[in-house]
């Protein structure tokens, strides 16, 4: 009898591969706008959709995300008007459109199909997502504080 030897494939997309399967279940901690009204229902969006807790959180304004950016030598976006989410897994940061689609692939289906627009270059992509980023404010609104979570999403903060 001979057997076939299985070999991994892997995809990849102009902008880096598809599946990166030694950061897969690799914890992820998404820093976002804490004052940004739309941001903040991101947050309870994954949340909600994330029963295994396998997403941490920490606003962009805190010490946290200073450290955690630090750490992996990641500049983190000016504070005064950040311009992206970024999501940290292990020592790599993802940051516009490849953060969002790294949020995606971690929740429960169907979330994770969107990961389909990873084909797409980062130049297609990332317009959309500045396009968003840019009219935040006026669209949903800005908060003078971070929001104050409940009991069960404030333990999912990173401090």
């Amino acid at each position: 009898m001979v057997q076939a030897k299985l070999r991994r494939v892997r995809f990849a997309c102009p902008d880096g591969p598809l599946v990166q399967p030694a950061m897969s279940d690799a914890p992820a901690i998404i820093l976002f706008d804490g004052v940004c009204n739309f941001c903040n229902g991101v947050v309870r969006f994954v949340h909600a959709r994330d029963p295994r807790g396998r997403l941490r959180f920490a606003a962009l304004q805190s010490d946290a995300a200073r450290r955690l950016c630090a750490a992996i030598g990641h500049a983190l976006p000016a504070e005064s008007d950040p311009d992206t989410i970024v999501v940290i897994v292990g020592d790599h940061a993802f940051e516009r459109s490849d953060a969002a689609l790294e949020i995606a692939r971690r929740l429960r289906f169907p979330w994770p199909l969107l990961g389909v627009f990873r084909v797409l270059p980062r130049a297609l992509r990332d317009p959309l997502y500045r396009f968003v980023a840019r009219n935040r404010y006026a669209w949903f609104g800005r908060s003078d504080t971070c929001m104050m979570p409940t009991p069960e999403l404030r333990a999912r903060f990173v401090e």
